[in-house]
Protein backbone atom coordinates (compact mmCIF):
# COMPACT_ATOMS: atom_id res chain seq x y z
CA UNK A 1 0.00 0.00 0.00
CA UNK A 2 1.23 3.51 -0.75
CA UNK A 3 -0.15 7.00 -0.54
CA UNK A 4 0.97 10.37 -1.74
CA UNK A 5 2.93 12.39 0.85
CA UNK A 6 2.24 16.07 1.19
CA UNK A 7 3.89 19.07 2.78
CA UNK A 8 0.66 21.09 2.85
CA UNK A 9 -0.68 22.42 6.16
CA UNK A 10 -2.79 19.89 8.05
CA UNK A 11 -6.41 20.13 6.87
CA UNK A 12 -9.34 20.40 9.25
CA UNK A 13 -11.41 17.81 7.36
CA UNK A 14 -10.41 14.56 5.68
CA UNK A 15 -12.89 13.05 3.25
CA UNK A 16 -12.31 9.27 3.26
CA UNK A 17 -13.55 7.77 0.01
CA UNK A 18 -12.93 4.06 -0.80
CA UNK A 19 -13.08 3.13 -4.48
CA UNK A 20 -13.04 -0.24 -6.18
CA UNK A 21 -13.52 -0.40 -9.94
CA UNK A 22 -15.24 2.96 -9.68
CA UNK A 23 -13.99 4.71 -12.82
CA UNK A 24 -17.54 5.15 -14.13
CA UNK A 25 -18.77 7.18 -11.13
CA UNK A 26 -15.71 8.48 -9.27
CA UNK A 27 -15.32 11.56 -11.45
CA UNK A 28 -18.76 12.86 -10.48
CA UNK A 29 -18.04 12.23 -6.81
CA UNK A 30 -14.75 14.15 -7.00
CA UNK A 31 -16.38 16.95 -8.98
CA UNK A 32 -18.98 17.40 -6.24
CA UNK A 33 -16.14 17.89 -3.76
CA UNK A 34 -14.37 20.31 -6.09
CA UNK A 35 -17.62 22.31 -6.19
CA UNK A 36 -17.85 22.80 -2.41
CA UNK A 37 -18.81 26.34 -1.43
CA UNK A 38 -19.58 28.32 1.76
CA UNK A 39 -22.94 28.11 3.48
CA UNK A 40 -24.78 30.52 5.77
CA UNK A 41 -23.33 28.51 8.67
CA UNK A 42 -19.68 28.91 7.76
CA UNK A 43 -16.91 28.79 5.15
CA UNK A 44 -15.60 25.80 3.27
CA UNK A 45 -13.10 24.17 5.65
CA UNK A 46 -9.57 23.27 4.69
CA UNK A 47 -10.06 19.71 3.49
CA UNK A 48 -8.32 16.83 1.78
CA UNK A 49 -9.80 13.91 -0.17
CA UNK A 50 -8.23 10.55 0.70
CA UNK A 51 -9.30 8.16 -2.05
CA UNK A 52 -8.40 4.56 -1.28
CA UNK A 53 -8.10 2.62 -4.53
CA UNK A 54 -8.84 -0.90 -3.29
CA UNK A 55 -6.92 -2.77 -5.97
CA UNK A 56 -9.12 -1.69 -8.86
CA UNK A 57 -8.73 -3.46 -12.19
CA UNK A 58 -10.50 -0.82 -14.28
CA UNK A 59 -9.39 2.77 -14.97
CA UNK A 60 -9.84 4.04 -11.41
CA UNK A 61 -6.11 4.65 -10.94
CA UNK A 62 -5.83 6.34 -14.34
CA UNK A 63 -8.69 8.65 -13.42
CA UNK A 64 -7.08 9.54 -10.10
CA UNK A 65 -3.75 10.29 -11.74
CA UNK A 66 -5.53 12.46 -14.30
CA UNK A 67 -7.16 14.48 -11.54
CA UNK A 68 -3.82 14.86 -9.79
CA UNK A 69 -1.85 15.80 -12.90
CA UNK A 70 -4.39 18.40 -14.00
CA UNK A 71 -4.65 19.79 -10.44
CA UNK A 72 -8.45 19.65 -10.53
CA UNK A 73 -8.49 19.38 -6.75
CA UNK A 74 -5.14 21.06 -6.27
CA UNK A 75 -3.16 19.35 -3.54
CA UNK A 76 -6.34 18.26 -1.79
CA UNK A 77 -6.43 14.88 -3.55
CA UNK A 78 -4.35 12.19 -1.81
CA UNK A 79 -4.72 8.76 -3.44
CA UNK A 80 -3.95 5.63 -1.46
CA UNK A 81 -3.17 2.58 -3.60
CA UNK A 82 -3.75 -0.73 -1.87
CA UNK A 83 -4.23 -4.38 -2.85
CA UNK A 84 -7.84 -5.48 -3.06
CA UNK A 85 -8.92 -6.52 0.43
CA UNK A 86 -12.47 -5.22 0.71
CA UNK A 87 -14.36 -2.29 2.18
CA UNK A 88 -13.24 -2.50 5.83
CA UNK A 89 -9.47 -2.56 5.19
CA UNK A 90 -9.98 0.21 2.62
CA UNK A 91 -11.87 2.35 5.13
CA UNK A 92 -9.27 1.80 7.83
CA UNK A 93 -6.46 2.56 5.37
CA UNK A 94 -8.24 5.83 4.66
CA UNK A 95 -8.53 6.61 8.36
CA UNK A 96 -4.82 5.88 8.84
CA UNK A 97 -3.87 8.25 6.01
CA UNK A 98 -6.34 10.99 7.00
CA UNK A 99 -4.84 14.02 8.73
CA UNK A 100 -7.94 16.00 9.65
CA UNK A 101 -9.43 16.41 13.10
CA UNK A 102 -12.79 15.78 11.42
CA UNK A 103 -13.43 12.82 9.12
CA UNK A 104 -16.14 12.92 6.47
CA UNK A 105 -17.25 9.78 4.66
CA UNK A 106 -18.29 9.45 1.07
CA UNK A 107 -18.65 6.65 -1.48
CA UNK A 108 -17.39 6.64 -5.05
CA UNK A 109 -20.89 6.38 -6.54
CA UNK A 110 -22.47 9.24 -4.57
CA UNK A 111 -22.33 13.03 -4.90
CA UNK A 112 -22.17 15.72 -2.23
CA UNK A 113 -24.28 18.86 -2.00
CA UNK A 114 -22.11 21.96 -2.63
CA UNK A 115 -22.50 23.16 0.96
CA UNK A 116 -22.13 19.79 2.65
CA UNK A 117 -18.64 20.19 4.11
CA UNK A 118 -19.28 23.77 5.23
CA UNK A 119 -22.54 22.86 6.98
CA UNK A 120 -21.29 19.73 8.73
CA UNK A 121 -18.05 21.34 9.85
CA UNK A 122 -19.98 24.25 11.38
CA UNK A 123 -22.41 21.79 12.98
CA UNK A 124 -19.59 20.02 14.81
CA UNK A 125 -17.54 23.12 15.64
CA UNK A 126 -20.60 24.91 17.05
CA UNK A 127 -21.77 21.91 19.09
CA UNK A 128 -18.89 20.46 21.06
CA UNK A 129 -21.09 17.76 22.63
CA UNK A 130 -21.89 16.19 19.24
CA UNK A 131 -19.52 13.44 18.14
CA UNK A 132 -21.02 12.65 14.73
CA UNK A 133 -22.95 14.83 12.31
CA UNK A 134 -25.02 13.08 9.64
CA UNK A 135 -27.35 14.59 7.06
CA UNK A 136 -30.53 13.59 5.35
CA UNK A 137 -29.95 12.25 1.85
CA UNK A 138 -31.63 12.25 -1.55
CA UNK A 139 -32.52 8.82 -2.90
CA UNK A 140 -30.72 8.45 -6.21
CA UNK A 141 -32.70 5.68 -7.84
CA UNK A 142 -36.05 4.54 -9.22
CA UNK A 143 -38.59 4.57 -6.42
CA UNK A 144 -40.88 2.15 -8.23
CA UNK A 145 -38.19 -0.41 -8.97
CA UNK A 146 -36.42 -0.03 -5.61
CA UNK A 147 -39.32 0.93 -3.33
CA UNK A 148 -37.85 -1.01 -0.39
CA UNK A 149 -34.59 0.89 -0.43
CA UNK A 150 -36.42 4.17 -1.05
CA UNK A 151 -38.59 3.50 2.01
CA UNK A 152 -35.42 2.79 4.01
CA UNK A 153 -34.00 6.16 2.95
CA UNK A 154 -37.23 7.88 3.99
CA UNK A 155 -37.06 6.12 7.36
CA UNK A 156 -33.46 7.23 7.90
CA UNK A 157 -34.38 10.80 6.95
CA UNK A 158 -37.08 10.80 9.65
CA UNK A 159 -34.48 10.27 12.41
CA UNK A 160 -33.01 13.68 13.19
CA UNK A 161 -32.25 14.03 16.90
CA UNK A 162 -29.82 12.01 18.96
CA UNK A 163 -32.73 10.54 20.91
CA UNK A 164 -34.45 9.39 17.70
CA UNK A 165 -31.24 7.95 16.28
CA UNK A 166 -30.36 6.18 19.52
CA UNK A 167 -33.80 4.64 20.04
CA UNK A 168 -34.04 3.44 16.43
CA UNK A 169 -30.55 1.99 16.17
CA UNK A 170 -31.66 -1.60 16.75
CA UNK A 171 -34.17 -1.43 13.90
CA UNK A 172 -31.52 -0.80 11.25
CA UNK A 173 -28.58 1.51 10.70
CA UNK A 174 -30.03 4.92 11.64
CA UNK A 175 -27.65 7.16 9.66
CA UNK A 176 -26.49 7.03 6.04
CA UNK A 177 -22.83 6.02 6.19
CA UNK A 178 -21.50 8.19 3.30
CA UNK A 179 -23.30 11.23 4.75
CA UNK A 180 -21.48 11.33 8.09
CA UNK A 181 -18.74 13.52 9.49
CA UNK A 182 -17.24 12.59 12.85
CA UNK A 183 -14.47 13.65 15.17
CA UNK A 184 -11.15 11.83 14.92
CA UNK A 185 -11.44 11.26 18.68
CA UNK A 186 -14.32 8.83 18.11
CA UNK A 187 -11.93 6.43 16.38
CA UNK A 188 -9.28 6.93 19.04
CA UNK A 189 -11.76 6.34 21.86
CA UNK A 190 -14.12 3.67 20.52
CA UNK A 191 -12.23 2.03 17.68
CA UNK A 192 -12.21 1.97 13.89
CA UNK A 193 -14.16 -0.24 11.51
CA UNK A 194 -14.24 -3.95 12.28
CA UNK A 195 -14.21 -6.72 9.72
CA UNK A 196 -16.56 -9.62 10.29
CA UNK A 197 -19.82 -11.28 9.38
CA UNK A 198 -21.81 -8.06 9.75
CA UNK A 199 -22.46 -4.70 8.14
CA UNK A 200 -19.43 -2.59 9.06
CA UNK A 201 -21.34 0.70 9.23
CA UNK A 202 -24.18 -0.55 11.45
CA UNK A 203 -21.66 -2.27 13.72
CA UNK A 204 -19.57 0.85 14.28
CA UNK A 205 -22.64 3.01 15.02
CA UNK A 206 -24.01 0.41 17.46
CA UNK A 207 -20.62 0.20 19.18
CA UNK A 208 -20.09 3.95 19.39
CA UNK A 209 -23.63 4.61 20.61
CA UNK A 210 -23.26 1.88 23.23
CA UNK A 211 -20.21 3.68 24.60
CA UNK A 212 -21.94 7.06 24.71
CA UNK A 213 -21.42 8.70 21.33
CA UNK A 214 -23.79 11.60 20.56
CA UNK A 215 -25.08 11.64 16.99
CA UNK A 216 -27.19 14.32 15.34
CA UNK A 217 -28.59 14.70 11.84
CA UNK A 218 -29.14 17.85 9.84
CA UNK A 219 -32.53 17.98 8.08
CA UNK A 220 -31.10 19.19 4.75
CA UNK A 221 -30.41 16.58 2.07
CA UNK A 222 -26.66 16.98 1.64
CA UNK A 223 -25.83 13.83 -0.33
CA UNK A 224 -27.29 11.97 -3.29
CA UNK A 225 -27.24 8.31 -2.20
CA UNK A 226 -27.29 6.42 -5.46
CA UNK A 227 -28.84 2.97 -5.64
CA UNK A 228 -26.31 1.14 -7.79
CA UNK A 229 -27.01 -2.47 -8.84
CA UNK A 230 -23.61 -3.43 -7.42
CA UNK A 231 -24.32 -1.91 -3.99
CA UNK A 232 -22.90 -4.23 -1.31
CA UNK A 233 -26.22 -4.40 0.52
CA UNK A 234 -27.60 -6.27 -2.48
CA UNK A 235 -24.97 -8.98 -2.77
CA UNK A 236 -22.63 -9.16 0.22
CA UNK A 237 -23.60 -11.85 2.73
CA UNK A 238 -22.60 -9.51 5.58
CA UNK A 239 -25.74 -7.49 4.83
CA UNK A 240 -28.07 -10.49 4.66
CA UNK A 241 -30.99 -10.66 7.08
CA UNK A 242 -29.42 -13.41 9.19
CA UNK A 243 -26.21 -11.41 9.65
CA UNK A 244 -28.18 -8.30 10.59
CA UNK A 245 -30.23 -10.29 13.12
CA UNK A 246 -27.07 -11.60 14.79
CA UNK A 247 -25.51 -8.13 14.95
CA UNK A 248 -28.70 -6.62 16.40
CA UNK A 249 -28.93 -9.38 18.99
CA UNK A 250 -25.39 -8.86 20.28
CA UNK A 251 -25.72 -5.13 20.95
CA UNK A 252 -29.39 -5.20 21.95
CA UNK A 253 -28.62 -7.81 24.61
CA UNK A 254 -25.91 -5.55 26.04
CA UNK A 255 -28.30 -2.59 26.06
CA UNK A 256 -31.05 -4.59 27.79
CA UNK A 257 -28.65 -5.87 30.42
CA UNK A 258 -27.83 -2.29 31.38
CA UNK A 259 -31.22 -0.63 30.89
CA UNK A 260 -34.00 -3.17 31.42
CA UNK A 261 -35.15 -3.05 35.09
CA UNK A 262 -37.01 -6.32 34.50
CA UNK A 263 -34.04 -8.14 32.99
CA UNK A 264 -34.01 -10.76 31.58
CA UNK A 265 -37.74 -10.59 30.71
CA UNK A 266 -38.96 -8.65 27.67
CA UNK A 267 -42.40 -8.47 26.07
CA UNK A 268 -42.49 -8.72 22.28
CA UNK A 269 -45.05 -6.82 20.21
CA UNK A 270 -45.41 -9.03 17.14
CA UNK A 271 -46.06 -12.75 17.21
CA UNK A 272 -45.61 -13.49 13.52
CA UNK A 273 -42.93 -15.63 11.96
CA UNK A 274 -40.82 -12.69 10.73
CA UNK A 275 -40.77 -11.01 14.15
CA UNK A 276 -39.84 -14.29 15.85
CA UNK A 277 -37.06 -15.01 13.38
CA UNK A 278 -35.80 -11.44 13.70
CA UNK A 279 -35.30 -11.84 17.44
CA UNK A 280 -34.34 -15.53 17.61
CA UNK A 281 -30.58 -14.80 18.04
CA UNK A 282 -31.33 -12.49 20.97
CA UNK A 283 -32.37 -15.32 23.26
CA UNK A 284 -28.88 -16.83 22.96
CA UNK A 285 -27.48 -13.78 24.77
CA UNK A 286 -29.58 -13.94 27.94
CA UNK A 287 -32.86 -12.05 27.45
CA UNK A 288 -36.04 -14.11 27.84
CA UNK A 289 -39.35 -13.48 26.03
CA UNK A 290 -42.19 -13.14 28.54
CA UNK A 291 -44.83 -13.32 25.79
CA UNK A 292 -45.61 -12.30 22.22
CA UNK A 293 -48.31 -9.63 21.86
CA UNK A 294 -50.39 -9.83 18.68
CA UNK A 295 -53.72 -8.67 17.23
CA UNK A 296 -54.35 -11.69 15.00
CA UNK A 297 -57.10 -13.81 16.65
CA UNK A 298 -55.72 -16.91 14.91
CA UNK A 299 -52.41 -16.48 16.76
CA UNK A 300 -53.67 -15.37 20.17
CA UNK A 301 -53.82 -18.29 22.59
CA UNK A 302 -51.10 -20.28 20.85
CA UNK A 303 -47.65 -21.05 22.22
CA UNK A 304 -44.56 -20.74 20.05
CA UNK A 305 -41.41 -22.34 21.34
CA UNK A 306 -43.05 -22.50 24.75
CA UNK A 307 -43.85 -18.75 24.72
CA UNK A 308 -47.48 -17.63 24.87
CA UNK A 309 -49.03 -15.43 22.19
CA UNK A 310 -51.43 -12.96 23.87
CA UNK A 311 -53.68 -10.08 22.91
CA UNK A 312 -52.82 -6.47 23.57
CA UNK A 313 -54.91 -6.38 26.73
CA UNK A 314 -52.46 -8.82 28.34
CA UNK A 315 -49.56 -6.38 28.20
CA UNK A 316 -48.56 -5.23 31.71
CA UNK A 317 -49.31 -1.61 32.66
CA UNK A 318 -46.83 1.18 31.87
CA UNK A 319 -43.70 1.05 33.97
CA UNK A 320 -44.07 -2.66 34.72
CA UNK A 321 -42.40 -4.21 31.68
CA UNK A 322 -39.81 -3.68 28.96
CA UNK A 323 -41.20 -3.91 25.42
CA UNK A 324 -39.61 -4.69 22.06
CA UNK A 325 -41.70 -3.61 19.08
CA UNK A 326 -40.67 -6.14 16.43
CA UNK A 327 -43.33 -5.57 13.77
CA UNK A 328 -41.88 -5.20 10.29
CA UNK A 329 -44.81 -4.72 7.88
CA UNK A 330 -44.97 -1.23 6.38
CA UNK A 331 -46.57 1.08 8.95
CA UNK A 332 -47.17 -1.68 11.52
CA UNK A 333 -44.38 -0.71 13.90
CA UNK A 334 -45.47 2.93 13.75
CA UNK A 335 -49.09 2.01 14.53
CA UNK A 336 -47.99 -0.17 17.44
CA UNK A 337 -45.76 2.59 18.80
CA UNK A 338 -48.67 5.01 18.63
CA UNK A 339 -50.86 2.52 20.51
CA UNK A 340 -48.18 2.02 23.17
CA UNK A 341 -47.82 5.77 23.65
CA UNK A 342 -51.58 6.27 23.85
CA UNK A 343 -51.81 3.60 26.55
CA UNK A 344 -49.21 5.36 28.67
CA UNK A 345 -45.97 3.56 27.80
CA UNK A 346 -43.14 6.07 27.58
CA UNK A 347 -40.70 5.93 24.63
CA UNK A 348 -37.91 4.86 26.98
CA UNK A 349 -39.95 1.78 27.97
CA UNK A 350 -40.12 0.29 24.48
CA UNK A 351 -37.81 -0.03 21.49
CA UNK A 352 -38.53 -0.57 17.81
CA UNK A 353 -36.26 -3.44 16.78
Amino acid sequence: MNFSPTSDPQPLVSVVLPAWNAARTLGAALQSLLDQCPSSLGPVPDFEVVVVDDGSTDDTRTLLEHWRSTHLLGNRLRPVYAPHRGIVPALNSGLAAARGALVARMDADDTAHPQRLACQTAHLLDNEHIDLSATCVTFGGDRELAHGFAHFVDWQNSLLTHEQISRARFRDTPVCHPSVMFRRGCVNQWGAYRDGDFAEDWEIWLRWLHHGAVMDKQPEQMLVWNDAPTRATRADRRYAREACDRLRAFWLARWLEQNNPFHPLVWIVGGGRVARQRLAPLWQHGPVPAAYIDIDPHKIGNRVGGVAVMGRSALPPPGQCCILNALTAHGAAEEASQWLTQTGHQPGQFLIV
